[in-house]
């Protein structure tokens, strides 16, 4: 996987904003709501993100994939290794930890930021 296009596809949905927090991670936002984070730097090595609570256990059962530290009770998973996981399958987990927090805000505000995801 590579990490620099994970970040623009994070930046292209609808609504999402960046923030730093935690002294240096860069978190990918959309209605305040965080659903991916990886190190603030050219030389991060890894991303975590939401899944849903079928996929957690299946993918913290694979190879270069761990649960996230902090977050693993919201089913978040850590990608420790990025050839662990293709460009297309990570496209997909970015785009689906998005679609799971945004369809948790209220309908209003989804609205604002651009319809559906």
């Amino acid at each position: 996987m590579n990490l620099n296009k994970a970040k623009q596809l994070c930046r292209s949905f609808p609504g999402v904003t960046e923030e730093i927090k935690w002294s240096g991670v860069l978190v990918y936002c959309v209605g305040g709501k965080m659903f991916a984070a990886t190190d603030n730097d050219d030389q991060a090595t890894r991303l975590s993100l939401k899944v849903e609570d079928d996929a957690f256990l299946a993918l913290t059962d694979r190879p270069g994939f761990v649960p996230a530290p902090y977050l693993a009770r919201a089913k978040w998973v850590m990608i420790d290794d990025f050839k662990a996981v293709s460009d297309t399958e990570a496209a997909s987990l970015l785009r689906r930890a998005y679609e799971l927090i945004f369809a948790k805000l209220t309908k209003k505000l989804q609205r604002e930021l651009g319809g559906t995801p």
